[in-house]
C-alpha cells in the first residue's frame, strides 16, 4: 500500500507541472520521429523553458492584479465569495487528498484511450486545470453521499470524457483564432469564451481587427501594443487607488503614494504580459513540431490542448480590451447582488485570464465590436453562473469560507450531475 501511494504521489507531481508534462510529450514526439540526440535535447529544454517563461509571466500578472482586486473591493465595500479554483481545492486536501489525486491519474489515462480510440483526438495537458477539476469531482460526489470508490471512478470517467469533449467543443473557434488545426483548447472555461466568442461574431464585424486600429500620426506610439496597453492600465489603476483612498493604499499596498503605486504596478503588469507572450512563442515554435511525433507514430491525429495563455499573441490589444471588458460585466453583476443567492467579488485575475481570451476570439469572428461584446459577456456570465449555481454546493463542511468554483466548464458539469442527482433522489 505504501508502494502505491509513492506511485500514485510521483505521477500526481508530474501531472500537476505542465512544465513536465510538455517536456515529456515532446521528448517522446521528437524520439518517435527519431530525430537526433542533439534536436531531442533541444526541442525538450526549449519546450520546457518557453512554458517556465510563459508561467513567469503569469506569475508577474497575477502579483499585480491582486492589489487590484483589494483595492477593488475596498473601495466599494463589498462582502462575499471570490472564485478561485486552485486555493479551494488545495484548501480540500486534507479531506479528498487521496480521491483528488487518483481521479487525476485515472482521467489522463482515460483521456489517452478515448483520444486513441475515437474521434475526439484531443490529449489535455494543463496540469493544474486536471488538479482542479480533480478536487472539483472529488467535492461534488462527496457531497452526493458517495464511497471513496465512488468517488474515484465516477469521477475518474466524468474528467475523462471532459478531458476530449470541452476541447472537441471548442476547436472549431479555436481554428478561426489560429488559422491551423495544431493545437486545441486545454482550458477549464473554454466553453464559455467560445461562446461569447461566437456571440461576438454575430454582433460585430471582423473586418475591423484590434490589431489595426487607426491612430493620427502624432499618436503613432498607441500602435504598440505595450505603449497602449501601459497606458490603459495606469488609468485603470489610478482610478481604481483614488476610490479607495490614501489610507487603503497605504495598508494593501504599503505604498503611500498613489501615483508611484499605479505607476509601477501597472507597468509590471504589462512586463508580466511580454514575458508572456515571449514564452508561448518559445514553448509552441517547439511543442506544435514535436506532437507530430505522438499524432503519427502514438495515438494518430492527436493534438495538444493547451492553456488559455498560447491564444493572447494573436490578437496582444484584443487581450487588454477583452480583459477590461470582462471587468465591466464581472462589476455590473457584482452591483446586482441583491438579487443573487450570493456577492459575486470581481475575481479580477480569472476576468483577466478569460476575458482577454474573449477578446481574441470576439476579434476573431467580430473584430473590435466582436472583442468588446465577448470580453464584456464573458465578464457578466462568468459571474453570474457562479452566483446562480453557489447553493448547489456547501463548503462550509471543508473548513472553507469565502471562496467558490471559478471554472466555469466544471460549474456546467456540476449543474448537470446535481440534476441527474435529484432526478435519482440524490441529495
Amino acid at each position: 500500500m505504501k508502494n502505491i501511494q509513492i506511485i500514485v504521489n510521483y505521477l500526481v507531481m508530474v501531472l500537476g507541472n505542465p512544465a513536465f508534462i510538455l517536456g515529456i510529450i515532446a521528448l517522446i514526439g521528437l524520439v518517435a520521429l527519431k530525430k537526433s540526440f542533439s534536436d531531442v535535447i533541444k526541442g525538450t529544454l526549449k519546450t520546457i523553458l518557453g512554458f517556465l517563461i510563459l508561467q513567469a509571466g503569469a506569475g508577474v500578472i497575477v502579483q499585480a492584479l491582486i492589489p487590484f482586486s483589494q483595492l477593488f473591493t475596498a473601495a466599494f465595500h463589498f462582502t462575499g465569495i471570490v472564485a478561485e479554483d486552485n486555493s479551494l481545492v488545495a484548501s480540500v486536501q486534507q479531506f479528498l487528498g487521496i480521491e483528488t489525486a487518483l481521479i487525476m491519474v485515472f482521467s489522463f489515462i482515460i483521456n489517452l484511450i478515448l483520444a486513441k480510440f475515437t474521434k475526439w483526438k484531443y490529449i489535455f495537458l494543463t496540469g493544474h486545470m486536471m488538479f482542479s477539476f480533480a478536487g472539483t469531482m472529488a467535492i461534488l460526489f462527496d457531497q452526493m453521499g458517495f464511497g471513496r470508490m465512488q468517488i474515484i471512478i465516477f469521477g475518474s470517467v466524468v474528467q475523462g470524457i471532459c478531458m476530449v469533449l470541452f476541447p472537441a467543443i471548442s476547436q472549431p473557434m479555436v481554428r478561426k483564432v489560429t488559422g491551423n488545426d495544431n493545437v486545441a483548447f486545454g482550458f477549464w472555461g473554454s466553453s464559455l469564451i467560445t461562446f461569447t466568442g461566437y456571440i461576438g461574431g454575430l454582433l460585430g464585424d471582423k473586418k475591423h481587427s484590434t490589431e489595426d486600429i487607426k491612430v493620427s500620426s502624432k499618436l503613432d506610439f498607441l500602435k504598440d501594443m505595450s505603449i497602449l496597453m501601459a497606458i490603459v492600465m495606469i488609468i485603470v489603476y489610478l482610478v481604481t487607488a483614488i476610490f479607495a483612498g490614501r489610507e487603503n493604499v497605504l495598508e494593501i499596498t504599503k505604498q503611500s503614494s498613489i501615483t508611484s503605486f499605479s505607476l509601477m504596478t501597472a507597468l509590471n503588469f504589462v512586463a508580466g504580459i511580454l514575458i508572456l507572450l515571449q514564452g508561448v512563442r518559445m514553448f509552441l515554435g517547439e511543442i506544435v513540431p514535436a506532437f507530430k511525433g505522438i499524432s503519427e507514430k502514438i495515438v494518430p491525429g492527436a493534438k495538444p490542448a493547451l492553456d488559455v495563455p498560447i491564444f493572447y499573441s494573436f490578437a496582444p490589444i484584443a487581450v487588454t480590451i477583452g480583459f477590461l471588458s470582462a471587468m465591466v460585466g464581472g462589476i455590473i453583476v457584482t452591483f446586482l447582488s441583491a438579487f443573487l443567492p450570493v456577492t459575486v467579488l470581481p475575481s479580477v485575475i480569472g476576468l483577466f485570464f478569460m476575458g482577454g481570451a474573449a477578446g481574441v476570439f470576439g476579434n476573431a469572428t467580430g473584430g473590435r465590436r466582436g472583442a468588446v461584446i465577448s470580453g464584456f459577456l464573458l465578464g457578466f456570465l462568468f459571474s453570474l453562473i457562479i452566483a446562480l449555481a453557489y447553493p448547489l454546493l456547501d463548503l462550509s463542511g471543508y473548513n472553507i469560507t469565502g471562496l467558490w468554483f471559478a471554472s466555469t466548464d466544471a460549474i456546467l458539469v456540476i449543474i448537470v450531475i446535481r440534476a441527474i442527482g435529484f432526478i435519482f433522489g440524490i441529495r
